[in-house]
């Protein structure tokens, strides 16, 4: 029987937490970090991820990946890591369902041109905007806003920084300005997000017919699982052959992932999380054989699915649609259906305020909301 194993002495608890920004009694029957996860399963902006795009724009088809789904296929996958390497899973699954929270409609094309438009401003990314959401925009508690999560959560959240942004950020900024690492959980919900992705990636570009199994056999990892799944399976049918095969490269994944990570932290002398702290590099990493042929897939991908010309038009739509809209309500925030209250707000505000209001609202739209709001100004 597959039972809950210890946890290692340099995994994340509740006793060696850097607790919260707003002290909080300790929740009765669950773990801090449960209190992190259904805060965030709880929350409007988590909600939302139902209608925010992976790859393809949510109108195109409801078979595709959301993020609310590719949230939950990375909480699925870095739990199972988190079991095997005695690491935490409520915090692997509180970190990976918060991780895509500040995405912005229409995917990386609605972030870069979020970016593009807030450069004056300071830019956009979508981790900080993660942040942003938990720690300052949710409106649900009395007393204070945001969602309050632990630190280890919200490390978590925040994948990658710039330094100049990092030193704004007080203790949650100091691991990017002193080369520290993060949490295992941390790290390991990081390449989840990627095995997730790259994985489903090729799931729904196969199901849109933009890429083909002739192609995808080209790359050693989907060629190699491919190949050995129609010879011990001869009459499969294409869907079910096409499952089998990405089942397979998920799994091969995760388990040299493992193995690699757990020989990592035994080399590295771990005590405590600290200990964790103090490296260099990180300790939740492939091999190098498996890092070369993860790399294989990642740049096929770009080349023959984010890179398709029906890919690339969704991509120019989109980014007009999102500078249309950023465009119209900087000159005109009364566009904005917000509350009397705000609105004489945004109206006193600083352009460097408003600017930044302005990015929250649209980043907090859903694919079908942005279209339709774009229509409204525009006709």
């Amino acid at each position: 029987m597959n039972t809950i194993p210890t946890l290692a002495p340099w995994a994340a608890t509740d006793h060696n937490s850097r607790g919260r920004v707003h002290p909080e009694q300790d929740p009765e029957y669950r773990s801090n970090f449960q209190r992190d996860r259904d805060r965030i399963v709880h929350c409007a902006a988590f909600r939302r991820l139902e209608y925010k795009t992976q790859v393809f724009v949510n109108h195109e088809g409801d078979m595709f990946r959301t993020r609310l789904t590719h949230s939950l296929e990375v909480a699925q996958i870095a739990r199972t890591i988190a079991r095997a390497l005695r690491l935490n899973e409520d915090l692997s699954e509180a970190i990976s369902l918060a991780h895509d929270l500040g995405h912005t409609p229409f995917g990386h094309a609605g972030q870069d041109t979020l970016d593009t438009c807030m450069k004056p401003w300071g830019g956009f990314e979508h981790n900080l905007q993660s942040l942003r959401i938990v720690d300052v925009l949710e409106e649900k508690y009395a007393g204070f806003n945001g969602l309050n999560l632990t630190f280890e959560t919200r490390e978590g959240i925040l994948k990658h920084c710039k330094k100049e942004k990092a030193k704004q950020l007080g203790e949650l900024g100091e691991r990017f300005l002193k080369g520290e690492q993060p949490s295992l959980e941390a790290q390991l919900v990081n390449i989840a997000d990627a095995i997730a992705y790259n994985n489903h990636d090729v799931d729904d570009g196969l199901r849109s017919g933009l890429i083909s199994e002739q192609q995808l056999c080209e790359t050693t990892l989907f060629g190699s699982h491919y190949t050995s799944v129609k010879k011990e399976w001869p009459e499969l049918d294409t869907k079910r052959l096409r499952h089998e095969t990405i089942r397979r490269m998920i799994n091969d994944l995760t388990i040299d992932l493992v193995t690699t990570s757990s020989q990592a932290i035994i080399d590295a002398n771990l005590e405590t999380i600290e200990d964790v702290r103090q490296q260099h590099e990180p300790l939740i990493r492939y091999s190098d054989k498996m890092r070369a042929k993860n790399l294989e897939m990642k740049r096929f991908l770009r080349d023959h699915l984010y890179q398709h010309y029906k890919v690339h038009r969704m991509t120019v739509k989109a980014g007009r649609i999102v500078k249309g809209l950023f465009e119209a309500y900087i000159e005109d925030p009364l566009l904005i259906p917000y509350e009397n209250e705000q609105r004489k707000l945004l109206q006193q505000a600083s352009s460097q305020k408003l600017a930044r209001r302005v990015a929250d609202y649209i980043a907090g739209m859903t694919d079908r909301y942005a279209i339709n709001e774009f229509e409204r100004i525009y006709g």
